[in-house]
């Protein structure tokens, strides 16, 4: 994990890769909970039954499910140990590209886009890009927001 200690160590950072998460193991268990939590409760992703005679073969992660993930594995990367605060500011464009089936690993790639001076801090634009273990191509990719505020 990187402790950005200042937002000039933030800048140096701009246009690399600052880590990789763990792998995440997504079971069924997680799937039911996200679409009890959300009540999306879509067949191909609560359904093994039904799902096993559908176009995966088996139940896959609610694309948003993948998305949220986004949130822990960043922790894992990176944390601004001077900043007063770090908020969730948005996402400028996300792209679900291959399904996750259950029972699959994922993880998220991160490359520090820009850093932007903004009242109180700064904006931090980051590409985070979820694998799929064993998978070519990735489940998602995302263009994240954050905004540390010191």
């Amino acid at each position: 994990m990187i402790d950005f200690t200042s937002f000039d160590e933030l800048r140096a950072a701009v246009g690399t890769e600052i880590g990789v998460s763990d792998w995440i193991l997504i079971d069924q268990e997680r799937i039911d909970r996200f679409a009890d939590a959300t009540g999306d409760h879509q067949w191909i992703h609560v359904d093994p039954e039904r799902a096993a005679a559908g176009p995966y073969g088996r139940t896959i992660a609610h694309g948003f499910l993948t998305l949220s993930l986004v949130v822990p594995m960043s922790a894992q990367v990176m944390q601004a140990s001077f900043v007063r605060m770090a908020i969730n500011y948005g996402l400028n464009k996300v792209r679900f590209i291959t399904p996750v089936p259950v029972g699959s690993r994922i993880r998220g790639r991160f490359t520090l886009n820009s850093i932007t001076d903004i009242p109180g801090g700064v904006q931090g634009e980051r590409t985070v890009t979820i694998e799929i273990e064993g998978e070519p191509k990735p489940a998602c990719v995302a263009e994240s927001i954050a905004r540390y505020l010191v």
